[in-house]
């Protein structure tokens, strides 16, 4: 079974919501996501236009430590995921990943949980040398 695949199952299993997923099978996830999209000839910069998202999304929850502040942007996330995968067929396992993790998100502890996910993916891309 493929990375992207096997991590959409994890996410779709978990007990309850994206805070649930374990954080070392998380990590380990990551790890071999962001391995596999450098192996797709995913550009750095597609990742990061999602983690700059996600970031400007931090900023408003950190002052205000309010979900429903980012609860639409958060959902809303999804369609530029979509745009994306459109535009690049390397994209399409990222979208697809992190459009089963926003389904997941239902509070705070669940946004910092695909907040760290998303930095572990970035990471482990750029370790896989992604450009």
């Amino acid at each position: 079974m493929s990375i992207d695949r096997e991590i959409i199952k994890e996410v779709g299993n978990l007990k309850s919501s994206f805070k649930s997923y374990p954080i070392r099978d998380l990590v380990k996830h990551a790890q071999e996501f962001g391995e596999y999209l450098n192996s797709q000839r995913l550009q750095t910069n597609q990742i990061r236009k999602f983690l700059d998202a996600i970031n400007r999304l931090k900023v408003t929850v950190t002052q205000e430590r309010d979900f429903s502040k980012i609860e639409t942007e958060i959902v809303l996330l999804q369609p530029k995921l979509a745009y994306a995968a459109a535009r690049q067929n390397a994209a399409k396992p990222l979208s697809n990943v992190m459009s089963k993790a926003i389904d997941r998100v239902e509070d705070l502890e669940d946004f910092d949980r695909l907040v760290q996910f998303i930095e572990a993916i970035v990471a482990y891309h750029k370790a896989a040398g992604g450009k």
